[in-house]
């Protein structure tokens, strides 16, 4: 096993970086590096950016109108994005829902929407978890009935993520209440602008809104709209839950954030503290081995070999290195990183001395980073799922 990249592939990395270098807009670059607010405008340009481009959808296969990268430049590609300081894809398009529309829809639903998400043009949310159906999703209740040529949705989404922003959501809705709750679930497409939803904004303990609640009452949808068969839909769901979850690892983020840890620790003069810096090196140890572990799945990708089913594995890991991260930077600033009002951050207010420190806003980040060891499927429900699949 060879995990050193060609010539060929070292070549691609550099021209990527350098378009990346050129095209993405200095003001976002510094947001991502210093965790400050990314607007719709500041997510939405990039993606449009790349999609004219081609390469919002650099992980679609040539015949849906992607560039037919392989598996390691794909990762390449990610790599520079991140390391440049691009906003992470915004991926219910793209990455999750366009997946399933390219292997479960019919040609009619693929023509009318892929190239809203090949463009940018289109925002996409999820529609998957319920109050009481998040790791347990196949409790979920939101209902749809058949009525001649359209559906009537009735019920709640919740923890949908920027469905502020939402101008589609694609959604497992109940059809059927026989047999096992799995398979009475349906994949179906919704336009937000629709009469009857409701979006209404929760308040996260970092003081945003990121996530959302999504109520539907007696909302029309057509037929037209429904992925694949009826009742089918928990299949559908699982193939999209493997590409959330490699999504969510995202070892690339974790290297530049890793860089920053170590900005943040030398400025704030605990970097030469011994234990302090053997935490960092543990956590450098376990961001190389994650990167092992998405390079070994490129390998055998590329070499034509069984891809390890290691998608679980990487959410696991990817979301506790997230965590870990976001600890060591809070615990590096110390009370400098308590909550701060990020308007007034935003405005000049906190003056020079916060800005110096690349504090900002290090409390925010590690509030938000407690979810991700829970959303995409609780990591534990991903060991169970690693012990049946994986250990047998």
């Amino acid at each position: 096993m060879d995990l050193n990249f060609t010539a060929e592939e070292l070549a691609f990395r550099e021209e990527i970086r350098d378009w990346v270098a050129r095209n993405l807009p200095k003001e976002t670059s510094h947001k991502v590096h210093n965790a400050l607010r990314l607007s719709r405008d500041d997510q939405q340009g990039w993606a449009k950016i790349l999609g004219k481009k081609g390469w919002l959808i650099y992980n679609w296969p040539k015949q849906f109108g992607g560039p037919g990268w392989n598996s390691v430049q794909k990762h390449l590609f990610e790599e520079a994005c991140a390391s440049a300081g691009a906003p992470r894809i915004v991926p219910f398009g793209p990455v999750m829902v366009a997946p399933v529309i390219m292997a479960f829809g019919n040609a009619e639903q693929q023509q009318r929407f892929l190239p809203g998400i090949a463009s940018g043009e289109v925002w996409w949310s999820q529609g998957y978890s319920e109050p009481g159906a998040g790791s347990d999703l196949a409790s979920l209740k939101c209902k749809a009935e058949r009525q001649g040529d359209t559906y009537l949705v009735n019920g709640q989404k919740t923890w949908t993520t920027l469905g502020q922003y939402g101008e589609w959501i694609f959604c497992l809705v109940r059809t059927s209440s026989e047999g096992k709750p799995q398979t009475g679930i349906s994949f179906l497409l919704i336009d937000m602008k629709s009469k009857g939803i409701t979006v209404r904004p929760i308040v996260t303990m970092d003081g945003e809104s990121e996530v959302n609640e999504v109520w539907f009452d007696n909302v029309e949808v057509p037929a037209e709209n429904l992925i694949g068969e009826e009742n089918k839909g928990w299949t559908y769901a699982k193939h999209l839950l493997a590409h959330e979850r490699t999504n969510i690892a995202d070892v690339n983020r974790a290297k530049r954030e890793l860089e920053r840890l170590k900005r943040i620790a030398k400025a704030e003069g605990v970097y030469d503290d011994t234990r302090f810096r053997d935490q960092i090196a543990l956590l450098e140890i376990d961001i190389v081995a994650l990167e092992m572990m998405v390079l070994r799945v490129l390998w055998a990708e590329k070499s034509g070999k069984q891809s390890l089913d290691v998608a679980g594995l990487l959410k696991i890991r990817g979301s506790e290195i997230q965590q870990r991260y976001s600890e060591l930077m809070m615990l590096a600033g110390g009370p400098m990183t308590t909550p701060f009002v990020r308007e007034a951050m935003e405005a000049g207010w906190q003056g020079d001395l916060v800005m110096e420190r690349t504090l900002l806003p290090l409390a925010g980040t590690y509030f938000n980073q407690r979810k991700t060891t829970i959303y995409g499927g609780s990591n534990e429900v991903q060991r169970n799922i690693v012990a049946q699949t994986v250990l047998g």
